[in-house]
């Protein structure tokens, strides 16, 4: 895999096409990475006794390392 960590790429297919972002962490094994600001996924989290409230959270989730390409 040529993508490592903190490099700059370019999303080339998939719902995200066209965007740029950095790669946050690098799955050699599973041919994934993670882009900040791409593939965003909603997670809701419950709330937590001390009186936190639960709340909707955006995460990355990984992307195939052949969706994208290093600027």
């Amino acid at each position: 895999m040529k993508i490592k960590r903190d490099d700059n790429i370019i999303v080339i297919a998939g719902k995200d096409k066209g965007k740029k972002g950095k790669v946050l962490k690098a799955m050699p094994k599973d041919d994934m990475v993670i882009v900040e600001g791409v593939n965003m996924k909603k997670r809701h989290t419950k709330a937590r006794t001390g009186g936190k409230k639960g709340e909707i959270v955006e995460k990355a989730h990984p992307i195939h390392v052949s969706n994208v390409r290093v600027a």
